[in-house]
């Protein structure tokens, strides 16, 4: 099992600040998925977004880096030499643990069969069974580190090793809503009818992405989520009462 570890502390922590075309910067912590980088991505995002910096538009943590977005030396605007200088001496202030709160949240999931198609196949690779899938991907708790690709679309990890799957060869054309799927030790729940190519183990029937809900994504980067094996009956019932 993988234990959500903390972020490293502020003295630890290094960054490189790099230009990502001439609207946005990329603050990079890492090149590594680990929970402990991801954690204080988001802590950095949450400290920047907390400056109000002059000119930026957007902060967005991911894995390993935040990406800052930005009007570029317009109108009283930073340049990046500026912005990228004011990032740095925010950053070097320190990185507050506290501010790496995340809610814990239980996501019930219908593991195989019509909702799984392709356990079997994850338990062969992995070495294990079915059963054995389940187990490991349910005990411990999984951080959300980004949003992405779509509405809602939550990031979760990092998972056990033997869940270090790669995505499949041919990616399907239509993922159900819904559905649970790993590779690569991560996990994402697609929000949406979408494409995609991760191995899908299992179903929730809870609905990730609501514009009428606030906030309209159930997850949030910094969650802990813990997965909630369900019997397909249950899976019904929680759907059929969902509003």
């Amino acid at each position: 099992m993988n234990a959500i570890s903390e972020p490293p502390s502020p003295a630890e922590t290094t960054w490189r600040i790099l230009p990502q075309g001439d609207r946005c910067l990329i603050v990079s912590f890492g090149d590594q998925i680990d929970a402990a980088v991801g954690r204080t991505c988001l802590a950095a995002a949450n400290k920047l977004r907390d400056a109000q910096l002059v000119g930026v538009t957007d902060v967005v943590p991911s894995f390993v880096a935040v990406a800052v977005h930005y009007r570029p030396g317009a109108s009283g605007d930073p340049t990046y030499a500026q912005l990228a200088e004011r990032i740095g001496e925010l950053l070097s202030e320190g990185i507050a643990a506290d501010a790496l709160g995340g809610r814990e949240v239980d996501i019930p999931v219908c593991y195989g069969g019509e909702h799984g198609p392709d356990l079997a196949e994850v338990a062969e690779a992995a070495g294990l069974t079915p059963e054995g899938v389940i187990q490991l991907h349910s005990q411990p708790r999984s951080m959300v580190f980004m949003l992405g690709f779509a509405p809602g679309h939550a990031y979760l990890g990092v998972h056990d090793e033997k869940l270090n799957i790669p995505r499949r060869a041919s990616p399907r054309t239509a993922v159900p809503r819904g559905a649970v799927a790993v590779a690569n030790r991560q996990t994402v729940i697609y929000p949406n009818r979408l494409p995609g190519g991760w191995n899908i183990i299992g179903a929730t029937p809870l609905n990730m992405f609501d514009p009428a809900r606030e906030p309209a994504a159930l997850l949030q980067p910094g969650d802990s989520v813990r997965f909630v094996p369900i019997s397909p009956e249950e899976f019904d019932r929680i759907r059929e009462a969902r509003p």
